[in-house]
């Protein structure tokens, strides 16, 4: 499973990466607004700070919601980087870019995704990766795991390649269900991960490792 990073951080995104464990970051307008980035061209330098301290994929996202307009900002972001994957917001407008982005070797995640429906026209359209958020299905009393599962079937039934992306992380056991269902990639705060690091018998056995280790060396 990749561990992507959702945040506008540099200084998350640093953490993560020097953690060792980083396979790349995912943001939004909302993310980048958090970090008081704002305006086209502060937006893009953004980016490319980013790309300069991860190895992974990047995905930027379009603001725009019409075809013209996702594929002029998407054809402007991959220019950024080779890591810049375009990120679409899943509506009817943004199948028909991600088609055109496919067709032109330009890689797509789609976003915003809350039905197996979405995810299957994603793939078809050949999206790279297809993020369902399930942190906000939870959010509503609906089964975001369970979205995963059937995703990853649909995927499984007719070999398509499109990587799902399981978004709206929450917390550990949103990263290990998704690890046990066959999620490709995962991606949350920075505090769902290192939340895989605690665990109070390991805190425990090496407070006491340490313990004894200073009678006799003391």
């Amino acid at each position: 499973m990749k561990f992507f990073i959702d945040t506008a951080s540099l200084k998350d995104i640093q953490e993560a990466q020097d953690l060792g464990v980083l396979d790349g970051v995912t943001t939004n307008p909302s993310l980048m607004a958090k970090e008081g980035i704002g305006g086209d061209e502060n937006v893009k330098k953004h980016y490319q700070a980013i790309c300069e301290i991860v190895d992974g994929d990047v995905s930027a996202e379009v603001i725009s919601t019409d075809f013209e307009g996702i594929v002029r900002e998407g054809e402007e972001l991959v220019k950024l980087d080779d890591q810049i994957v375009v990120k679409v917001p899943m509506i009817k407008d943004g199948i028909k870019a991600i088609k055109y982005f496919s067709e032109r070797g330009i890689r797509t995640n789609c976003t915003l995704v809350f039905s197996a429906g979405q995810a299957l026209l994603a793939a078809k359209a050949g999206a790279t990766y297809v993020s369902p958020f399930i942190g906000r299905l939870d959010d509503i009393s609906t089964d975001g795991l369970q979205l995963i599962q059937d995703i990853r079937l649909i995927y499984d039934n007719y070999g398509f390649t499109t990587e799902i992306l399981a978004a709206s992380v929450r917390h550990p056991m949103h990263i290990l269900e998704c690890a046990k269902i066959g999620a490709d990639v995962m991606t949350g705060p920075l505090s769902a991960i290192l939340a895989l690091l605690k665990h109070p018998l390991t805190d425990n056995g090496l407070a006491k490792f340490l313990a004894d280790h200073a009678k006799v060396n003391g």
